[in-house]
């Protein structure tokens, strides 16, 4: 069975407004910010209740079903994005937009990219409510299973508007916080946050006072054009990561380590 709750994803752009590239004369229009709403969610009942394990706990099928009934109608996918321009770039840091981030990945990331798109996706702040409402640690297990499959939604959204708007076919990411604490680390989530501007009051995410985010499904990062695709995650030596999106890659750490000093 095929739950399905379709709408049509239509982004909401602020108006223009014209900044100076640093260093350089050019001015250049940036929207401040682009909010994808009303994103697609499918939830393909099997594989759900393959990720849930059910085969193990057939007794529970009835509550999921109930628990389906009362979330389903709440989720909301939804993300953010913006159009910036790289500005002056050092071995360890890049400006882009008017923002200083510090990190010699990133950095060597960029060297040859000058348009990026900082973005934030999320499973919607819906089912906070719902899940914290219950005491039940299946229930809760089963909810944030939900959730990550709804920030799945949110983020190929994402890429696929990026990819048909700006003409981009491939895009790499680059998340503060994901993987190796010395690649990027979560302390650039704020200026991140900075850069983007009130994505709270956009689409409900906030950072906690350990620049984590709430709801705890959602990412935050850098999209950028890349011939060879690159992910955080070929960085991370975590095992059994849920949200893994490519193997770890020992050559490549290797290969990055001069980078990290």
């Amino acid at each position: 069975m095929l739950w399905s709750r379709q709408y049509q994803a239509i982004p909401r752009a602020f108006l223009p407004f014209t900044l100076t590239r640093p260093g350089t004369n050019n001015s250049i229009a940036l929207k401040p910010m682009n909010v994808l709403r009303d994103i697609p969610f499918q939830l393909a009942e099997a594989d759900f209740q393959s990720r849930l394990h059910l085969d193990r706990f057939p007794d529970s099928r009835a509550g999921v079903q109930e628990l389906l009934q009362a979330a389903l109608p709440l989720i909301r996918p939804k993300a953010l994005f913006k159009v910036s321009f790289i500005g002056r770039r050092t071995d360890s840091t890049v400006q882009i937009d008017e923002t200083l981030f510090a990190s010699r990945v990133l950095s060597r990331n960029l060297k040859e990219v000058e348009r990026v798109f900082p973005y934030v996706a999320t499973c919607g702040d819906e089912l906070e409510a719902l899940e914290s409402g219950t005491t039940d640690l299946f229930a809760r297990f089963c909810l944030d299973t939900l959730k990550e499959l709804a920030l799945l939604a949110a983020r190929d959204r994402l890429l696929e508007h990026l990819r048909a708007a700006y003409g981009v076919r491939e895009l790499s990411s680059m998340n503060p916080g994901s993987g190796d604490a010395r690649l990027w680390p979560i302390s650039q989530q704020r200026p991140l946050f900075d850069l983007l501007g009130d994505v709270e009051g956009a689409i409900g995410v906030r950072l906690t006072a350990s620049l984590l985010m709430v709801p705890n499904k959602s990412v935050s990062g850098i999209l950028f054009p890349t011939e060879v695709r690159f992910e955080s995650c070929q960085l991370c030596t975590r095992q059994g990561c849920p949200r893994r999106r490519a193997p770890y890659s020992g050559e490549l750490a290797e290969a990055l380590s001069s980078f990290h000093g």
